[in-house]
């Protein structure tokens, strides 16, 4: 059976491990907020000439926490289809609960690891928008399994 074989684990976990090794590549200095906003800062003032520099940090602030729940997002989705499809029965029938584990954890490495960069800082405040950003992942993947599978599942019972 293909859930069982090596490429069918690969097929499911592959793009967890690749986004979760991104994430904590986001993490370092290269995506500090003074090197986003050699990016962001220019496109404001391209696109609103007349901006204020105070509008400027606004935006450059939402857009760097917008950038923190979509990452996770995507990680929360990743999560649920490798666990949703595994070959282990109780992953399967639990793999809303299971998919909140690496989000968690990358969540808070992810904030730990800030600590240690002279550019960055780790906050609690983030970590918590970053597990609200893999919630935000797991219910959608959630309502989306429910309405194509026609209601016949859920994130809570075991599909069969």
């Amino acid at each position: 059976m293909e859930a069982h074989s090596v490429r069918g684990r690969i097929w499911r976990y592959g793009p967890v491990i690749i986004w979760m090794a991104f994430i904590l590549l986001a993490s370092s200095s290269g995506f500090s907020a003074i090197n986003t906003s050699r990016i962001i800062r220019p496109l404001l003032v391209w696109f609103f000439p007349d901006i204020t520099e105070e509008r400027i940090k606004l935006t450059h602030f939402l857009v760097r926490k917008a950038a923190h729940v979509t990452e996770y997002a995507i990680l929360g989705w990743l999560t649920a289809r490798a666990l949703s499809t595994s070959s282990q029965k109780y992953l399967r029938q639990g793999w809303f609960l299971a998919g909140l584990l690496p989000i968690l954890s990358v969540a808070l490495v992810d904030e730990y690891h800030q600590s240690f960069v002279l550019s960055r800082t780790a906050s609690v405040y983030d970590s918590a928008i970053d597990i609200a950003g893999g919630l935000l992942g797991l219910l959608a993947f959630a309502y989306l399994r429910h309405r194509i599978i026609g209601g016949r599942s859920s994130a809570y019972s075991p599909r069969e």
